[in-house]
């Protein structure tokens, strides 16, 4: 599995645990089982033949280590930070230009960067982009794609 889908783990993680809710369990929890979703998903469509299904088990695994590590990490403050500078990227981002975001109160932070923007032969718009999170003086890259929904919004697809 190369790191370009590994990181795209990471951001399905960042924008799906946006929308945890700490009633259904710990931040931490729900990234695990977020992450691992997403990784099965992943890894469901990567493999192919025989070797969909050690694919697919390899993404949950993947997936709930990293979402563990991001629950555990970044609280719902930063996971709000982050989604609106994802949102601020792709909406009025130029490419290259760094959109940044940072929690006074945790002291992590992160640059998002639009990197390319096209339309499918569907004729959707999508655009994809880097995201790097620093948490605890760490550095964390994931790369994504989001295409433009019918009713104007976002929408991350890989």
């Amino acid at each position: 599995m190369t790191s370009w889908k590994i990181a795209t783990i990471v951001v399905a993680g960042l924008a799906l645990g946006a929308c945890a809710n700490s009633e259904y369990g710990s931040k931490q929890t729900m990234g695990t089982l977020i992450g691992g979703a997403a990784g099965a998903l992943a890894g469901a469509h990567i493999g192919s033949g025989t070797g969909q299904l050690v694919a697919t088990a390899t993404g949950a695994l993947l997936g709930a280590v990293i979402g563990n590590a991001i629950g555990r990490d970044l609280d719902k403050a930063d996971r709000l930070y982050a989604a609106r500078a994802e949102q601020e990227a792709l909406e009025y981002g130029a490419a290259g230009a760094d959109i940044t975001w940072r929690n006074p109160d945790s002291g992590n932070y992160g640059v998002v960067t639009p990197t390319r923007t096209y339309q499918t032969p569907a004729g959707r718009y999508c655009r994809e982009y880097q995201h790097t999170v620093h948490v605890g003086g760490e550095a964390q890259q994931a790369y994504g794609r989001a295409c433009r929904q019918p009713d104007g919004s976002w929408e991350i697809v890989g």
